[in-house]
């Protein structure tokens, strides 16, 4: 009986044990899958601390704002964007939405890489700004929503600075191991110097051959170019996007005519308006 005293004795222990490691287990799970709260405030603006600003080519600058704390995520989710509020020459307020180019898993900052153009108002603002500055920024905005695997294929096009949210739903995708949707992207410029992000989008396409495909467009290409020329034609999109099908979405981004006439080219193409959305 003193034997079955004892083996019964260490038997509860043995169990309450377990049930103290598997609780703590469930409680450290349960701690590493919670998401961080994000920084931003869709109704006010907040300021964050500009801490580097790197000039990428003669009127482009990556701009990198630190977030309160060195985990802290700015919380925006993928292909949406934020409004930044600064001022012009004139010293009136200008209020312009851009797209971060880090995603969530980029942890105690956020970058815009920004294009700025000799009469554009929040570009003098941006021009302006020095390091220990602060933007202030309210956010998210924006209609697209992304869930992994909600299209076989998306089609891209984009011109200019209308690349940023095609890079944030691309890097998104790609660096998912979960998420098997392959991006086809035609990128417009005018010059070659024009294109943002490009070793970023050459690695990309380097790193993931099989999801990811991407076509240079120039208006003005060098004497040796591979790419595109001219403007997107309807040509270049049926030989660089995936056919219009019931999973599959093209997203555009660019100047007003250019995405009136994306719009055109994919309507003549037979693509439905469920197949297209435009930032």
């Amino acid at each position: 009986m003193e034997f079955l005293q004892g083996q019964s004795t260490e038997t509860t222990v043995a169990v309450a044990v377990a049930v103290v490691a598997v609780a703590a287990g469930a409680g450290f799970l349960l701690l590493r899958s919670k998401k961080p709260k994000g920084c931003l405030d869709a109704e006010n603006f907040k300021e964050f601390k500009l801490v580097q600003k790197r000039q990428i080519s003669h009127n482009v600058a990556k701009f990198k704002f630190a977030l309160p704390t060195p985990t802290s995520v700015l919380g925006l989710p993928i292909g949406q964007h934020i409004s930044c509020r600064g001022q012009d020459a004139t010293g009136e307020e200008v209020i312009k939405p851009y797209t971060p180019t880090t995603l969530d898993s980029d942890i105690g900052y956020f970058e815009l890489v920004i294009k700025m153009y000799p009469q554009g108002r929040m570009s003098h603002h941006f021009r302006e700004m020095k390091v220990g500055d602060y933007m202030s920024v309210k956010g998210p905005k924006g209609r697209f929503k992304y869930q992994p695997g909600q299209v076989r294929a998306f089609g891209m096009i984009a011109g200019g600075s209308g690349i940023t949210p095609m890079f944030q739903v691309t890097r998104a995708i790609l660096e998912n191991p979960n998420d098997n949707t392959k991006v086809h992207l035609i990128y417009a410029n005018v010059t070659y110097d024009d294109i943002l992000l490009l070793e970023e989008l050459d690695n990309m396409a380097k790193n993931y051959p099989d999801r990811f495909k991407i076509y240079y467009v120039l208006n003005q290409p060098p004497e040796v170019w591979d790419g595109g020329v001219g403007f997107v034609s309807k040509e270049m999109i049926q030989a660089h996007c995936p056919a219009p099908a019931a999973d599959i979405q093209v997203l555009r981004c660019g100047p007003p005519p250019m995405n009136k006439a994306m719009s055109a080219n994919l309507d003549d193409l037979g693509y439905t308006k469920e197949m297209q959305f435009q930032f």
